[in-house]
């Protein structure tokens, strides 16, 4: 057995663990979206509380990756926010 036959399976768990992050991201931020749409008798303050635990959160699995949560999740929940309080 080669050394590099010994590293394939710790990768493939790697991948697998950094899917399952992924995958649990998108969806706490598909419910925070869907929380700020739906629920009427949210205020700015409590959807901006939302939003930003959202952030802490995405940067507790992805310490290292704020600038992608900036370009991929920031603009979607500004957006949302912008329609749901009519902001600017």
């Amino acid at each position: 057995m080669e050394s590099g036959d010994r590293t394939e399976p710790a990768r493939s768990s790697e991948n697998q663990e950094e899917a399952r992050k992924i995958r649990r991201l998108q969806v706490m931020i598909s419910m925070v979206m869907s929380v700020i749409s739906q629920d009427s008798s949210l205020t700015l303050e409590e959807a901006s509380e939302l939003v930003a635990g959202a952030k802490r959160a995405a940067l507790a699995m992805f310490p290292d990756k704020e600038f992608a949560y900036d370009i991929l999740y920031k603009p979607r929940l500004q957006r949302l926010m912008n329609e749901r309080f009519r902001l600017q």
